[in-house]
C-alpha cells in the first residue's frame, strides 16, 4: 500500500492525464486538515459518485462538520473517481485516498458511505475494491475500517446487506457521534463484538445479526434476529429539534452540478403524496426559525463567497413563515446580487407571490410539478388540485413576466390509462396557449416526464411497475403529441426505471446480482453513457433470479416485505389503508388540518418526551375517546402528552 507521500508524488506525475484534475486534489477553502498522528479516531466520508455531484451533498457536509468539531476525531472525504481516473489509479497502483491528507482509505477506522439513491450500489463495490478492502462484510476483520452506510436508499438496505457492516437508519446528525464514540470504546475487540455494541444504538442496523427466511415461491416469509439482545425492529432515528444550519461550506475547486449553498428550512412534509418516498420517511415536520435561517445566510455570504443560496425543503411554500423569510432576505440582499432559489413550491398563487419576491428568479423559468394531468389521476396519487386551478396559476405566472414554465409529470401511476397520458400533452398545450396570450411565440413550456417507481414505506409499495412495453407505449403517445414550436419534452429511459425498481424493492439475494454486474463492468449506473442494461440482465441470469419478480409483480396486502423489520415510524396498516383509498379515488387532505394517526407521533419511540410541543409542526393528536366528535368539540393533545401515554 502506498504511503501518502508516494501517492502525492504519483499524482503530481499523472493528474494531467485525466479530465478535471481538480476533482482529485483537495485543498478547498474551508476544508479541515488535522494532524493525523495527534488524532486517535479517523473517519473517511465517502460519496460514491463524482466530485461534481458529491460536493453538493448537504448530508455529507453535515457529518464532516460534526466529526471535525470533536477534538479527538477527524473526518476526511473521498468521492468516486471518474472512469479515466480509475484507469490511471489501477495502472499506477494508487489506492483510493482521502482528499485532505492523501491517506489510503484502508488506514481509517471507519468508512461512512452516503447512499442517497440506489443507482450508486455498484460504485460502492468499486470504491471498496479501489481501497483494497474486501467486498463482503464477513471477509473483513477488525484490521479493516468498519464500513457503514446511511441515506435515503438505506430505508431498504437489504440489496447491499452483504457488503455493508451496518446501516444508520434515519437522520444522521446525532447517531453519527454515537457510532464513533461506541466504536472508539471497542476498537480493540473482534469485529463481531464491535458490531454487537453498535447494534445497541437506536437506529443502527447490522444485517449479519438477522436471518431472512424465504417461502418456496421466493417471497420473504420472515426476518428475525439471530443473536440475543438485538431488537426485532430497528426504528429510524429522528432529530427532534433541527440544529442551527451548517454554514462553513467547502468551496469546490471546479464547477459543480449545484453550485450553491443549501439551507434546509424545513424537514418533513404533511401533504401525503402516495408516490413520495421522502414525504413518508422524513416525517414528522420540523421547521427552523426565520432568525436562524437569516443568520445562516449572513454566515454563508461571509465565509464562502457563494452567489446562490438554496432554501430547501420538500414543500417550501408550506413553511409557516415563508412570506416573512422571503421578504427579509429580499430586503437584506436584494441589492447585493445574491441569488435565492426556493424549490418545491405548490401550484397556488402563494407560490407565485414568493417567486415574485425573489427578484431575478425569472431567468430560469418557473417550475411546477403536477405529477399527473387528469383530475382522476391526481386523486389517486393524493396530489389533487382542480384542472382550472392549474391553468389559473400558469396564467398568473406568465402575466408576471415569466416566459418559460417547466412542468414535471410521472407516467406509470397505478391504474393509469393512455387517456391519462394524453392528458399530459393536452395540459401542456393549454398552458402554452396561456403563455402565448401574454408573450406570443416567446412563451415556452418544457415538459419533463419520469416513470413512477414503487418505493418502500409508501402507500404504493404494493403496486407493480409498468412493463417495458407499457412504458414505451406511453412515451410514444407523448412524443407524438408534444412536438412543435414552444414545447420541449424530456423523458427518462425505461431501462433506467427498471434498474431503480428492482434495486429499490429488492431483498438480500440481490447482492449476488450487484456483485456480478460490477464484475462485468457496471458502475456509474445513473449516467446514461455508462449504464448498460444487458449487463444487469446477464447478472440476473447468472444469479438464477427473475427480474420481473422484483419489478412487475403486484404485492398482496399481507406480503412480508424485505424491509418490514425496519420502521420509519409510520404504521404499515396506515399505508395499506391509504393504498385502498387510492383504489377508490379517495384523497386525504394535508394532515396539518387534522391528524390521520399515521403513527409518527404517538408511536415513535425515538422522540424525547421533553421535546417542546412548539418544535413540532404536526397537528394535535386526537385521543381515542374523542374520535368521532365534531372538530370544534375536540380537546387536542399536545405531542408531549401523547409521548407520555407511551
Amino acid at each position: 500500500m502506498m504511503t501518502p507521500e508516494q501517492i502525492e508524488r504519483t499524482l503530481d506525475r499523472v493528474l494531467l492525464q485525466v479530465e478535471k484534475p481538480g476533482r482529485y486534489v483537495g485543498g478547498e477553502y474551508n476544508s479541515v486538515v488535522k494532524a493525523w498522528a495527534d488524532t486517535p479516531f479517523r473517519v473517511a466520508l465517502a460519496f460514491p459518485d463524482i466530485y461534481d455531484l458529491g460536493m453538493s451533498n448537504l448530508g455529507l457536509m453535515l457529518l464532516y462538520d460534526i466529526i471535525n468539531r470533536q477534538p479527538d476525531m477527524l473526518a476526511e472525504r473521498v468521492y468516486s473517481p471518474w472512469i479515466d481516473m480509475e484507469a490511471v489509479m489501477r495502472r499506477e497502483g494508487i489506492p483510493l485516498y482521502s482528499l485532505e491528507t492523501r491517506r489510503p482509505i484502508r488506514d481509517f477506522d471507519l468508512l461512512a458511505i452516503t447512499l442517497p439513491y440506489e443507482q450508486l450500489y455498484t460504485n460502492v463495490l468499486n470504491l471498496l475494491d479501489l481501497a483494497g478492502i474486501p467486498l463482503y462484510s464477513h471477509e473483513r476483520d477488525a484490521s479493516y475500517p468498519l464500513v457503514i452506510a446511511g441515506g435515503h436508499a438505506c430505508y431498504n438496505p437489504e440489496p447491499m446487506a452483504d457488503f455493508i457492516d451496518g446501516f444508520a437508519i434515519g437522520e444522521g446528525e446525532e447517531i453519527i457521534l454515537e457510532i464513533t464514540r461506541t466504536l472508539q470504546q471497542v476498537q480493540d475487540r473482534p469485529r463481531d463484538e464491535q458490531l454487537m455494541a453498535l447494534a445497541q444504538i437506536k437506529g443502527f442496523y447490522v444485517p449479519r445479526f438477522y436471518d431472512v427466511i424465504y417461502q418456496p415461491d421466493g417471497q420473504v416469509a420472515a426476518v428475525h434476529p439471530n443473536r440475543p439482545g438485538v431488537p426485532a425492529t430497528v426504528t429510524k432515528r429522528v432529530v427532534p429539534i433541527l440544529p442551527a444550519p451548517f454554514t462553513r461550506f467547502l468551496v469546490p475547486n471546479i464547477d459543480t452540478v449545484h453550485n450553491r449553498a443549501p439551507i434546509e428550512i424545513m424537514r418533513g412534509c404533511t401533504r401525503g403524496c402516495r408516490f413520495c418516498h421522502a414525504g413518508m420517511v422524513a416525517r414528522p415536520v420540523r421547521e427552523r426559525p426565520v432568525e436562524e435561517i437569516i443568520q445562516a445566510v449572513d454566515e454563508i455570504v461571509r465565509n464562502t463567497g457563494f452567489e446562490e443560496i438554496g432554501l430547501l425543503s420538500l414543500s417550501s411554500s408550506d413553511y409557516s413563515d415563508v412570506k416573512r423569510l422571503v421578504r427579509e432576505i429580499g430586503d437584506r440582499y436584494g441589492s447585493q446580487g445574491l441569488s435565492i432559489s426556493l424549490p418545491s413550491l405548490r401550484i397556488e398563487s402563494t407560490s407565485i407571490d414568493l417567486m415574485d419576491a425573489l427578484k431575478d428568479a425569472r431567468r430560469g423559468g418557473f417550475t411546477l410539478a403536477p405529477e399527473a394531468a387528469s383530475e382522476r389521476m391526481r386523486r389517486i396519487i393524493n396530489k389533487y388540485m382542480p384542472h382550472q386551478q392549474v391553468l389559473d396559476t400558469t396564467r398568473e405566472i406568465f402575466s408576471r413576466g415569466w416566459r418559460t414554465i417547466k412542468l414535471y409529470f410521472m407516467i406509470g401511476h397505478p391504474e393509469e390509462t393512455l387517456d391519462d397520458v394524453q392528458a399530459i400533452a393536452d395540459l401542456a398545450r393549454a398552458i402554452l396557449a396561456e403563455g402565448r396570450r401574454v408573450h406570443g411565440k416567446k412563451a415556452t413550456v418544457n415538459v419533463g416526464v419520469s416513470t413512477f417507481v414503487p418505493k418502500p414505506h409508501t402507500p404504493f409499495q404494493w403496486v407493480s411497475l409498468d412493463t417495458l412495453d407499457q412504458i414505451e407505449a406511453k412515451q410514444k403517445v407523448l412524443k407524438r403529441a408534444l412536438g412543435g414550436h414552444g414545447l420541449q419534452l424530456h423523458w427518462s429511459d425505461a431501462h433506467d426505471t427498471l434498474l431503480e425498481s428492482f434495486l429499490s424493492r429488492g431483498d438480500r439475494r440481490l447482492g449476488a446480482v450487484i456483485r456480478r454486474a460490477w464484475e462485468q463492468g457496471a458502475r456509474f449506473d445513473a449516467w446514461q453513457d455508462c449504464f448498460s442494461f444487458p449487463v444487469w440482465q446477464e447478472a440476473f441470469a447468472g444469479a438464477g433470479l427473475d427480474m420481473a419478480f422484483y419489478t412487475h409483480r403486484p404485492r398482496a396486502l399481507g406480503e412480508v416485505f424485505p424491509w418490514d423489520h425496519l420502521s420509519i415510524g409510520v404504521r404499515k396498516s396506515y399505508l395499506a389503508e391509504d393504498y385502498r383509498m387510492s383504489q377508490q379515488g379517495q384523497t386525504r387532505a394535508d394532515c396539518r388540518g387534522g391528524c390521520y394517526a399515521c403513527g409518527i407521533l404517538p408511536r415513535f419511540s425515538g422522540l424525547r418526551a421533553e421535546t417542546p410541543a412548539a418544535a413540532w409542526k404536526c397537528p394535535p393528536v386526537v385521543p381515542k375517546h374523542q374520535r368521532g366528535k365534531k372538530r370544534e368539540d375536540i380537546i387536542p393533545l399536545t405531542p408531549v402528552q401523547v409521548f407520555g401515554e407511551g
